[in-house]
């Protein structure tokens, strides 16, 4: 959304759009807990955490959030996978990128010994081990699945020297649950498992956006009802909404977003039982 527009709203940024300030994102009390729980105990311990839940349902906001409370850990190493279906060869090549090892492609062991090594010395000096942060975990190829999971421990199995947090739409579970996954999927320790969301949460969703943006005025209560109701549990498909309506609404020259304007871009609205606030 360009300056003029967010001068027209009284808006510091766009409240719909993907990129939000980290510190303007909400965090349930569910992602509250379990990114506590990966600050407090994965980090400590090592080995696999799992995100998990329908498209648009905050999968990559709650890994957004995590990050962001990792990263100010004095000394915690924090790298996300951006390729999740590489093969091992890129894989290998990623990962040796995001924690600065030298690896040599056509020598697996070579690699493997690399990374171990460095994250052996990490965890040595800071008595916490690197995280690796994995969205659209789905996409990833069982040998990678593999790979990381022997990666990630030594000493028999009995020293985790890595710390993987997964995150994926109902594929990943599905994915799982393979036989030759299971040796990875016995190994989860933290999980959260995303489901719709009520209209109470919705509504607080909305008010907060709004609110961060610093337009807590910008839609009536009959519109964020319907905009709730339409939404049928779903984060996402709110925030495609309310961002369509803001572009309507600029086009329309209404500084306030209602009722009227949704019926006139979306169509008959909903009858929606008003949520609780």
């Amino acid at each position: 959304m360009n300056r003029e527009l967010l001068t027209f709203y009284g808006l510091k940024w766009n409240p719909f759009a993907t990129d939000l300030p980290v510190d303007s994102l909400m965090a349930t009390p569910a992602v509250d807990s379990f990114c506590l729980r990966i600050e407090r105990h994965l980090v400590r311990q090592g080995g696999f955490a799992l995100i998990a839940g329908e498209p648009g349902t905050g999968k990559s906001v709650t890994l957004r959030l995590l990050a962001e409370r990792l990263g100010r850990s004095d000394g915690l190493r924090v790298a996300a996978i951006t390729h999740p279906s590489s093969r091992l060869s890129d894989f290998y090549r990623e990962i040796g990128e995001m924690f600065g090892v030298d690896l040599m492609y056509n020598n697996r062991w070579s690699s493997f010994k690399n990374l171990r090594e460095r994250w052996l010395a990490h965890v040595d000096e800071t008595r916490m081990r690197p995280i690796v942060l994995v969205d659209e975990a789905q996409e990833l190829l069982p040998s990678v699945f593999s790979e990381i999971r022997l990666l990630a421990s030594t000493d028999f199995d009995s020293r985790a020297i890595l710390s993987v947090v997964f995150a994926g739409d109902t594929r990943l579970l599905d994915k799982l649950r393979q036989p030759d996954l299971q040796p990875i999927a016995s190994r989860i320790r933290q999980r959260l498992v995303m489901t719709q969301a009520d209209a109470g949460d919705l509504a607080a969703l909305l008010d907060h956006l709004i609110e961060q943006a610093g337009n807590p005025g910008l839609m009536t209560a009959d519109l964020k009802d319907t905009l709730v109701a339409h939404a049928a549990g779903n984060p996402r498909a709110l925030t495609v909404m309310g961002d369509m309506l803001l572009a309507a609404g600029a086009e329309k020259d209404r500084e306030v977003l209602d009722e009227k304007l949704f019926m006139e871009i979306v169509g008959e609205p909903a009858k929606p039982k008003r949520a609780r606030r």
